[in-house]
């Protein structure tokens, strides 16, 4: 008879444990939705970029070392070419997304001119 006790208590803290996950969940998705959306660019910059913010983050990828806080290293050829293939729209999206942890903003800009690459440098919307 101790068994059937000790099963509801478990099932309870269970439960109890579901729900406190459920509600943070709930909670930070709620937080989320009421931050303001990131700045517009203009249609022009952005209607040629077909990926999504985080497409275009992963096309990066080989870019990261050059774009770390206070790196000395250079992009490498596959940043570079990765540079080209997303072209200015992309990076400009980018470019005015949300911040980034472990990378230098600044130093993202420029790689367009470290890269060579035929454009423009992106506006920055604050």
């Amino acid at each position: 008879m101790m068994m059937r006790p000790m099963r509801v208590g478990l099932a309870m803290a269970l439960l109890l444990m579901t729900i406190t996950v459920l509600t943070t969940i709930a909670t930070a998705q709620q937080q989320e939705d009421q931050q303001p959306p990131p700045p517009m660019l203009p249609v022009e910059e952005v209607g040629m970029c077909s990926r999504t913010f985080f497409s275009a983050l992963v096309q990066l990828i080989p870019c990261r070392a050059a774009v770390a806080p206070f790196s000395p290293i250079p992009p490498t050829e596959s940043c570079c070419a990765a540079v080209v293939t997303l072209g200015r729209p992309c990076l400009c999206l980018l470019a005015n997304g949300p911040p980034l942890s472990g990378i230098d903003r600044s130093m993202a800009l420029q790689l367009p001119q470290r890269c060579f690459a035929n454009f423009p440098p992106c506006d920055v919307i604050n």
